[in-house]
């Protein structure tokens, strides 16, 4: 996501406890409002001498907002909501009361959970997971999401299906890879090819407006010598914004990646691998879930195209409702608007269980040359009940596109 600097100079007008810092405004458009993480630059408010940033209070409208200083202490963001007025006003106070954290963590037992307000969203594992008792253990794997809860708490990601015990949730390993002329498959882990594995954490954080995490990890090449398996140097950053909505949160998931080989690698054309992929939960089927792209095509017909965003929406576990994912791509990603892989609807014996993928190699290889930095991301709404395709397609604008900021 790109920040927005602010170049302009703060007055600051004294009082016994309080002190006026600036207005802006966030410029409006005639989409349909949503909810979306806006940033702001420590250093270009020219507050990178201030002792206490904490001391900063945003307000809306009269009302207090809640605001978070980035983990690497860059950067402020809020959440500007799809009701609040456009003008912001950030002042100086010194007695006033913090707002609760709202995306916290937890972890234990080989897992990162974020949770709002103690309510679980997301769990990444980072210890080894070994495949269900009496499954040979090459499919055993780290690093990767899941469970994917609704905000309801429904699951809706799925690990170890018994027609493909490689699937891991939500995760993203490269299938045809050459490696100095050889083939290398990371994904279909009964081969004994290569894997992709939790290497270390670079930050973790919880906070008012977001909890998140960047991971090392490291794609490995079991076939070469010891000196020459890691295929992939990968961070994954992903961070779990709070929208001030019980039936929405959203997901903000960025791979940079790059190989430490003389030659690099490429990633050949094939209908899987890399982006970002997830398996769905068993409940899902051809009969009460569905598919629908930015450009129209629905379940039968989204396989194999291109999209800005998919949205994929299932029955809710109390057969009652319904919630799903929407799912982004950004324009400067390889091969936008991007293609996927969405399952048949008669695959699985017919069951027609759902998987969906952003696969930017579908139909173009993709040469990655050595100690180069690649970047891919992808946010994700997750949702109950319905959303609209207008509300989509302004989640969708709103993630392509810095929203421009007015000093007032």
């Amino acid at each position: 996501m790109k920040y927005i600097l602010l170049s302009f100079i703060i007055v600051v007008f004294l009082s016994c406890n309080e002190k006026a810092a600036y207005k802006f405004k966030i410029a409006t458009d005639d989409g349909v409002a949503v909810s979306r993480p806006i940033s702001l630059n420590i250093e270009a408010l020219g507050l990178g001498e201030m002792e206490n940033l904490d001391n900063l209070v945003l307000i809306n409208d009269g009302k207090q907002l809640p605001l978070q200083i980035d983990h690497d202490q860059k950067n402020f963001w809020f959440i500007h909501a799809a009701d609040n007025k456009s003008t912001y006003e950030m002042v100086i106070k010194e007695d006033h009361i913090q707002s609760l954290e709202k995306i916290g963590m937890l972890k234990n037992n080989g897992n990162l959970q974020l949770v709002k307000d103690s309510i679980p969203l997301l769990t990444y594992r980072y210890e080894m997971t070994f495949p269900p008792k009496g499954v040979d253990s090459i499919y055993k794997k780290s690093g990767y999401i899941h469970p994917l809860l609704s905000p309801y708490g429904d699951t809706i990601s799925r690990i170890h299906p018994p027609d493909h015990y490689h699937h891991y949730g939500i995760w993203g390993p490269w299938t045809h890879v050459q490696i100095d002329g050889e083939r290398v498959d990371f994904w279909n882990l009964v081969k004994g090819q290569g894997t992709v594995l939790f290497d270390d954490f670079n930050w973790v954080s919880s906070g008012k407006t977001y909890g998140g995490f960047s991971v090392r990890q490291k794609h490995i090449n079991l076939k070469a010598a010891q000196d020459k398996r890691i295929a992939l140097n990968e961070d994954l950053e992903v961070k779990v914004w709070d929208l001030g909505r019980a039936d929405r949160y959203m997901v903000d998931y960025t791979t940079s990646f790059s190989s430490p080989l003389d030659n690099g690698v490429l990633f050949e054309a094939y209908r899987y691998g890399g982006g970002l992929g997830m398996r769905f939960t068993e409940r899902w089927d051809k009969d009460n879930s569905s598919v629908l792209t930015s450009e129209g095509k629905d379940r039968l017909t989204a396989d194999g195209s291109n999209a800005r965003w998919c949205m994929v929406r299932g029955e809710s576990a109390d057969g009652k409702g319904t919630n799903g994912v929407l799912f982004l791509s950004k324009p400067e990603n390889k091969s936008h608007p991007e293609p996927m892989r969405v399952w048949p609807i008669d695959g699985n014996e017919g069951r027609g269980d759902m998987f969906f993928e952003f696969c930017p190699i579908r139909h173009q290889e993709w040469k990655i040359e050595p100690s180069k930095a690649y970047r891919l991301s992808y946010r994700m709404v997750v949702f109950e009940d319905k959303l609209s395709v207008e509300e989509a397609e302004s989640y969708w604008q709103h993630f392509a596109e810095t929203p421009e900021i007015i000093i007032e």
